[in-house]
């Protein structure tokens, strides 16, 4: 269900906005989604896991605050990432 230590890194090195950029808003939000794709792809499959249902739902929120706290503070960057990843908004 977690992504591995090998797609995590391409996945900083693709949304990074300088070299070590790990704590950007843009690369939290790049793991983030990676990992509710993951696990929305599991509960496909387990559809009774409520657990991971939980831990899914807590995952969506906390992207969700960044793509508030981004929206808020800096716009353009805000409609970069929304193109890039694809989401709906």
């Amino acid at each position: 269900m977690s992504i591995t230590l090998e797609r995590k890194q391409e996945v900083i090195k693709e949304y990074a906005t300088k070299d070590n950029d790990t704590g950007s808003p843009e690369v939290q939000i790049a793991i983030l989604s990676e990992r509710i794709k993951n696990l929305s792809d599991h509960l496909g499959e387990h559809t009774k896991d409520h657990h991971s249902r939980r831990g899914l739902l807590i995952l969506v929120n906390r992207r969700r605050k960044l793509l508030d706290y981004l929206k808020k503070n800096e716009f353009p960057r805000y409609e970069t990432i929304i193109k890039r990843l694809g989401l709906r908004r």
